[in-house]
């Protein structure tokens, strides 16, 4: 019964009213695909454009909060899981060969199992906040560091941090002033946690180091202007969203390959 009223509800936005109804899910996720082209052909066309990447930063954030939205609105969980699983499966070639150039590179794995580890992290802790027994709560938390070592140990795309962003905007929605919750989440993990490429920036005279992650944070902005409607919908438009991942990186492989 609580899980039915949850999916009437959009995910909290901030204090402001959303003009013209805000976006659908739809929007966000053609949002997304523009943000990951603009940092993918950063990475292998033009590397010395380095705004592109910084666009790209906000990819990941946009995606994981749809996983969290996709958890509530499903009605088949089980649909949900296997069919990430199968995208996530179908990109790895096309992900090895335009990250390593080789058909099996198994030291970065894509972003599609990051995204359903954290799936399957929100779809455990789902079960323990419902039954709240202690073999089930010991259960979960024996699952989750799993899964958290998995996401180590298996080099996926953004490691346990992309995980935990996927369970980071579960756990703060319909939270009060989860606004505020998920963007001190975002700058703590982009930020100081976050291991990764860093620009110089001057500050009253003093040069200090920015993370480019940090540019993750600003993906918030449209997260917030969602209004909890998907959109127009169709099988061909939900296996595309999916889709649209391993072909965009095949494509651009193959112009590079060939050029």
């Amino acid at each position: 019964m609580k899980n039915d009223i949850l999916k009437k509800l959009p995910a909290r936005t901030p204090f402001v009213k959303i003009p013209f109804g805000g976006l659908t899910s739809n929007m966000l996720r053609i949002l997304a695909m523009i943000f990951m082209v603009c940092d993918h052909l950063w990475a292998r066309v033009v590397p010395g454009n380095d705004w592109m990447t910084y666009i790209g930063r906000m990819t990941f954030p946009i995606f994981a909060f749809m996983i969290s939205e996709g958890f509530i609105h499903t009605s088949n969980l089980k649909k949900y899981i296997f069919r990430l699983l199968g995208f996530a499966l179908i990109s790895e070639i096309p992900f090895n060969l335009f990250y390593g150039g080789s058909w099996f590179y198994p030291y970065h794995q894509n972003v599609m199992f990051t995204l359903l580890f954290g799936l399957l992290a929100i779809t455990l802790i789902d079960k323990a906040k419902k039954n709240r027994d202690a073999k089930t709560v010991v259960k979960t938390v024996l699952l989750l560091i799993l899964l958290s070592i998995a996401s180590f140990i298996g080099f996926v795309d953004y490691g346990f941090w992309g995980f935990l962003t996927v369970v980071m905007f579960y756990l703060f929605r319909n939270f009060p002033f989860a606004w505020f919750a998920q963007l001190v989440a975002m700058l703590l993990m982009n930020l100081i946690l976050f291991e990764g490429q860093t620009i110089p920036v001057e500050i009253f005279g003093h040069t200090t180091e920015f993370a480019t992650q940090g540019f993750a944070v600003f993906s918030l902005i449209p997260i917030w202007l969602y209004g909890g409607k998907k959109g127009k919908s169709s099988k061909i438009m939900q296996y595309g969203f999916y889709a649209f991942y391993p072909i965009h990186m095949i494509i651009i492989y193959l112009a590079v390959y060939f050029a």
